[in-house]
């Protein structure tokens, strides 16, 4: 039998892809437009810390939430309304991950 709930795989340039990696250290998320092969935003947790090189004693959760807020308006610079999250690493959909989702969610973007 085929699987009519199929999943979507691949992101677009109107409805891109949503990507979330977590090291032990470091939050990654990316935007891609998987047709073209193309990252059209991208941004970390390195770059933040580069960013605020004062405050250093931010915890992974104001991290998660300092990145959704960034993501979110660098999506809606690029005048992205709707993106996708495909769970492929199989992470939990509670703390880091949630907050970044969630962040993103009540900026405006459709997820």
């Amino acid at each position: 039998m085929k699987n009519k709930n199929k999943i979507k795989k691949y992101g677009t340039k109107d409805n891109p892809r949503l990507s979330i990696f977590k090291s032990n250290k470091e939050i990654y998320v990316q935007i891609i437009d998987d047709i073209n092969n193309n990252t059209i935003i991208s941004y970390s947790s390195i770059v933040e810390k580069k960013k605020n090189i004062k405050n250093n004693k931010i915890t992974k959760s104001d991290m998660a939430y300092i990145i959704g807020k960034k993501i979110a308006l660098k999506i809606l610079s690029k005048k992205i309304k709707k993106i996708f999250f495909v769970n492929k690493r199989k992470y939990k959909f509670h703390g880091i991950i949630k907050i970044i989702i969630e962040t993103i969610r009540k900026n405006g973007i459709k997820i």
